[in-house]
């Protein structure tokens, strides 16, 4: 099974700082160092290092030659890589003193992508296979309608939440995997992480659910089935993609066949790998090192 990802491509410029800045504040920052990123090229990654074959469906400036080659080191199909005469996109990324951060996007070239580009690109996949994208490039919405239609499997990573995104054609999406920040939006509602699983459940009754909840561990919904797979303990240094190696790690063990709650497991122990190293892309392990 192949999978596409339509997927951002980001040079990540990350600022260790003691907290994050507020309105009004200017503070000193301890280090500036720049990463390769966005959820896009993050969970290609994951998904290659986990053993998928992948294809990355997106776009990137002049200064984006470090985002091809970090794709195709990690095994990635760049074949679909198309060009731009503007800049890459990139992110503004804090990281505090625990380990959390906090995150600005500029789309670039991540948001010229057009239908058209989207049609040629779907002629390489077979009906069965899987299509990725999260909400970070352009046509979203068009290209989850255009690959249900060929007959892939459609999997959404509603990030970020944004007022377009609550009309997207989520009843088209056979398995949605968010967090607690964007289950809330989705859902329309606050409570436990139990509580909106099931508000998603009921919403979405076509689609399997995976809610991530940091170090609470990871939630499996659909139809009558619910899974809880606990964290893995670690010290946390940067939880920047945690979550995309956690995607990556359980939407390429469920194509090649493997069980949720294995596959949640496999998941939990990638991410906690992840956050104990620096970076986003450079963070995520690969399956030798798990086994």
């Amino acid at each position: 099974m192949k999978i596409m990802n339509l997927g951002s491509l980001n040079l990540d410029k990350v600022y260790a700082v003691r907290h994050f800045v507020q309105a009004g504040e200017t503070v000193l920052a301890d280090r500036c160092e720049v990463h390769c990123g966005g959820k896009g090229l993050n969970q290609s990654i994951a998904l290659a290092k986990a053993g998928a074959e992948v294809l990355h469906l997106g776009k990137i400036g002049p200064d984006g030659t470090a985002l091809e080659q970090i794709l195709s080191c990690s095994g990635v199909d760049v074949s679909l890589l198309l060009p731009s005469e503007n800049d890459s996109g990139h992110a503004i990324i804090q990281v505090n003193t625990d380990g959390q951060n906090s995150i600005i996007v500029y789309g670039g070239a991540n948001q010229e992508i057009t239908p058209a580009e989207i049609d040629q690109a779907l002629t390489r996949m077979c009906a069965g296979d899987l299509f990725l994208t999260q909400n970070e490039t352009s046509c979203v919405p068009y290209a989850l309608q255009k690959a249900k239609k060929v007959g892939l499997k459609t999997v959404f990573n509603p990030s970020p939440i944004t007022q377009e995104l609550l009309g997207y054609p989520l009843e088209l999406v056979d398995l949605l995997i968010l967090n607690e920040t964007e289950a809330e939006a989705l859902a329309g509602h606050s409570g436990s992480y139990a509580a909106l699983l099931e508000l998603l459940v009921a919403k979405y009754p076509g689609t399997e659910i995976i809610l991530t909840a940091g170090k609470d561990g990871s939630y499996y919904g659909f139809g009558g089935c619910r899974v809880y797979q606990q964290a893995i303990q670690a010290r946390a240094v940067d939880t920047t993609g945690a979550g995309d190696t956690y995607c990556g790690y359980f939407i390429a063990s469920r194509a090649r066949g493997m069980e949720v709650k294995p596959a949640m497991e496999l998941a939990s122990r990638a991410a906690a790998i992840a956050v104990s190293r620096k970076g986003a892309a450079s963070s995520i392990p690969s399956l030798s090192e798990l086994k």
